[in-house]
């Protein structure tokens, strides 16, 4: 028999993965997989309710036959140019008599800290906390239990436009299952890639889709600033097809063969592509693919660093950036990323979760893999109300969380 099971849903503009764990001996374990085509869904908004239903529906039952189990509900991942963020501090008295921080009073400055000026198509998707401080003393990471009268927290706020937040709820129910709770793609990426001490030091993670690029910047330990670009892979396969005046199918492949093409110092080599109509190809150089691919992935890292200095202090050490999604697997990108950001640049491969294939030890898998872990920690609101498992997915944040995101 199966131990209880939790489900990840990542609808993507390219795919649509569903992803099945259970508690295994030594942790949580991948026991099932399934993905689909996604033809419903542009830079993150639904654009055609009954294609995203069936995307959906195909990666469901895919991955309830391997699992072997069936799947009511799942943690949906989230993306689009409609998600805000915004840091904000809550304050409050501390309750009991004996002057004792107690989860309940964690709870009541988690609340007070999501009191934020909101226009009414928008709302809260996430209000993770970022450090407690306990009369004056900041910088706590678990207030239960310590002694003092007054209570703060500061927390990082992800809001979204209703609207859409509706639509992608409504594609899920309509295709038979329950959203237990929203993720933001980056928190599901990074729960699946990132180490503690990266997030402790300072890190960028930039998660290239295939319709959006999203950006998490993690530092002292919680997240601090998230974003989305509304650019992803799509768009670069476009340029080799328009670029190459080929199909989208043969751009595809150049893009995944090839990468970037030939850089500095590289021999140039040339390849066959395959001409519109599909009856003849041309040779084409690797060093004409470069010069058609290298401004676009140049583009979109500097969209997302202008994001970054525009909206992070200054005086932040930032330590690297790590790259996930299905555009971290170009090949010649780290590089290029180095470039622009000036900084160590590594592509995620989800690790942090037990039963992955060497198929699934891949960057476009994070966001999916990501859920299962994030999601029952406390990760996704829904309608103001949060994900319902808590217990037995709890060790990350310890046992008092399970009670502040029941």
């Amino acid at each position: 028999m199966k131990h209880e099971t939790v489900a990840g849903l990542d609808i993507g503009t390219t795919k649509t993965c569903a992803v099945v764990a259970a508690e295994g001996p030594s942790g949580l374990e991948i026991i099932g997989v399934g993905e689909a085509p996604s033809l419903g869904m542009r830079k993150g908004v639904v654009t055609d309710l009954d294609e995203t239903i069936k995307s959906i529906e195909a990666a469901v039952e895919k991955a309830e036959r391997m699992a072997g189990v069936h799947i009511s509900d799942a943690y949906v991942a989230i993306t689009g140019e409609h998600i805000r963020s915004t840091n904000n501090r809550g304050v409050v008295a501390v309750s009991g008599e004996d002057r004792e921080v107690v989860p309940a009073d964690v709870r009541r400055v988690v609340d007070a800290s999501k009191i934020i000026n909101l226009p009414a198509d928008r709302q809260i998707i996430h209000a993770l906390p970022r450090y407690f401080t306990v009369d004056g003393q900041d910088g706590v990471d678990d207030p239960v239990g310590m002694a003092g009268g007054r209570l703060e927290v500061d927390t990082h706020i992800i809001t979204g436009g209703t609207t859409f937040i509706t639509n992608v709820l409504k594609c899920v129910h309509r295709a038979g299952l329950e959203a237990a709770g929203l993720v933001f793609e980056p928190l599901a990426s990074s729960a699946a890639t990132l180490l503690e001490e990266e997030k402790q030091v300072g890190v960028v993670l930039l998660d290239i889709g295939g319709g959006t690029s999203d950006i998490a910047v993690y530092s002292g330990g919680g997240v601090i600033y998230t974003s989305t670009v509304p650019v992803g892979g799509n768009i670069l396969t476009n340029d080799i097809s328009l670029g190459l005046k080929t199909t989208t199918a043969e751009a595809e492949r150049i893009k995944r063969t090839h990468g970037a093409g030939s850089r500095e110092g590289d021999p140039v080599t040339e390849f066959d592509v395959r001409t519109l109509d599909g009856r003849t190809t041309r040779q084409i150089s690797t060093l004409q693919l470069r010069q058609i691919v290298v401004p676009r992935v140049l583009e979109t890292f500097r969209m997302a660093k202008l994001k970054i200095v525009e909206n992070v202090p200054r005086d932040l050490i930032l330590g690297e950036v790590v790259l996930t999604g299905g555009g971290a697997r170009l090949e010649g990108i780290e590089p290029l990323a180095e470039e622009v950001f000036g900084l160590p640049v590594r592509v995620g491969l989800p690790t942090a979760v037990n039963g992955l294939t060497e198929t699934l030890k891949q960057p476009e898998y994070a966001t999916a893999i990501g859920l299962v872990l994030f999601g029952p920690n406390g990760g996704g609101t829904l309608n103001g109300h949060y994900g319902k498992r808590t217990n037995g997915f709890m060790q990350k944040l310890g046992r008092w969380f399970s009670e502040l995101w029941s």
